[in-house]
């Protein structure tokens, strides 16, 4: 959470240092609201944005109130330095030369790939610079070797404010803080969910709603919800109750009644979970369910309208996805430190279930699509079935035949080994999934 003075602390930061430059990866509709927003934003200044489609990356600027003439095409790092120096945006349709720019301070990568968003995050940091990665996928692929390389480069990894996983972990912070137990954490899934949705079923919804149908599937099958979660456990600790989790329809005035221990009338078979709720009033909100015993915190607590104890709501009634995530760059720069990042262990994976029968030979599709959904469960759950991590599955080969309904496991199916994301993969589960740091 921003500290009410943080605003104050960027100007002041600006008229000493100049404006916190920020080099943008991807200017889709994330990258276009970031633009838009870090206009609006004291002491902040997008320096350039890289994008395979340039006119993309100048409508983005032009929307954020722009002139035509302070946006220039860069086609390597020194334009880019010397477009700043000049106070203008450079575009260019080069990651490297936005990776190797002097005159950015931090990189925000929302080019949604989770291969692509290693290779660029790796030469980022090698570069000096703090990297924000939109990309969850590969956060909760290889996490804890991307937060690594970012200490050995002396830099910032973070994941992102705005995004459910940062907004959640805001209030799980807030509740240790105040030494509560966590019972719960969460968020509302947006979306009923329909596990078998296929893209060509949501080409109509997607197009009216600005976005493509593969992403809105992403949400709708359950998989992104899967991968926040997973992200979610990976930074606190807390775990998948049960394979797939339980995803109740409680709720606001429920989820405290409800995500709590079974012995206590709600469904939980140990405390400290991640779940999600598809009950009314919860989405788009985030959730943490604390618990507290002291007689007298019970009576302020209740006192104070916040629930009827012993089990009580923290609740955050939005996340503002984009808009919010030039506060993870600016906190990184000015006090060198993530929003979010994995612990060195994973507690849960995100793996592959299928969606529908996949035949031998087959070469899998991309998340959203038709072949495959992400599912949440313990790491060690996943590593006893041999389940395939759902950021392996793009472009894995089919070795055996799969029915719908059944896991993508390393034995039915071989992850691409040409893509960066799977050699780095392998070389984390080859040390028994333990990734040992050189910090002393």
């Amino acid at each position: 959470m921003a500290h009410p003075q943080f605003a104050a602390e960027l100007l002041q930061r600006a008229e000493q240092q100049g404006p916190i430059t920020i080099g943008l990866a991807g200017a889709g509709q994330m990258g276009t609201d970031i633009v838009v927003q870090v206009a609006l934003m004291p002491g902040m200044r997008i320096g350039a944005i890289s994008e395979v489609r340039p006119q993309a990356a100048i409508d983005a600027a032009l929307l954020a109130g722009h002139d035509r003439s302070d946006i220039v095409q860069a086609g390597n790092a020194a334009a880019i330095d010397r477009a700043i120096e000049a106070g203008k945006i450079a575009v260019t349709e080069d990651l490297h030369a936005l990776a190797a720019a002097g005159r950015i301070d931090v990189i925000i990568d929302a080019t949604g790939n989770p291969n692509i968003g290693t290779l660029f995050a790796l030469e980022v940091m090698k570069n000096g610079k703090h990297i924000v990665m939109l990309n969850v996928e590969a956060d909760i692929t290889i996490g804890r070797f991307l937060k690594e390389e970012a200490r050995k480069a002396g830099v910032v990894y973070t994941g992102a404010a705005g995004d459910e996983p940062a907004c959640t972990l805001e209030i799980i912070g807030f509740a240790r803080s105040l030494g509560f137990n966590i019972i719960a954490a969460g968020k509302g899934k947006n979306n009923p969910l329909k596990i078998d949705a296929m893209p060509a079923d949501y080409e109509k919804e997607a197009a009216e709603r600005n976005m493509n149908a593969r992403m809105l599937v992403e949400f709708v099958d359950g998989s992104k919800t899967a991968i926040e979660m997973v992200a979610i456990a990976n930074a606190t600790g807390l775990v998948p109750d049960v394979p797939g989790m339980h995803g109740p329809t409680a709720t606001l005035e429920e989820l405290a009644s409800v995500l709590c221990p079974r012995e206590d009338g709600g469904v939980l078979h140990r405390k400290g979970v991640v779940d999600y709720s598809i009950g009314k009033g919860v989405a788009p909100g985030v959730f943490c369910i604390i618990e507290t015993r002291h007689p007298r915190v019970l009576e302020r607590m209740v006192d104070l309208k916040v629930g009827k104890g012993p089990y009580f709501t923290i609740f955050r009634p939005y996340h503002l996805t984009s808009l919010e995530v030039p506060l993870s760059a600016a906190r990184a720069v000015v006090y060198k430190r993530a929003d979010m990042e994995p612990l060195d262990h994973p507690v849960a994976e995100a793996v592959a279930v299928a969606k529908s029968d996949l035949g031998l030979g087959q070469s899998l599709g991309m998340i959203g699509e038709n072949d495959y959904r992400g599912f949440a469960m313990t790491w060690e759950d996943a590593r006893a079935r041999g389940a395939l991590p759902l950021g392996l599955a793009e472009r894995a080969k089919v070795v055996k035949p799969i029915k719908t309904g059944d896991f993508l496991t390393y034995e039915n199916c071989v992850p691409d080994d040409s893509m960066v994301i799977t050699q780095i993969r392998r070389r984390l589960d080859q040390s028994d999934g333990r990734f040992v740091t050189n910090a002393a």
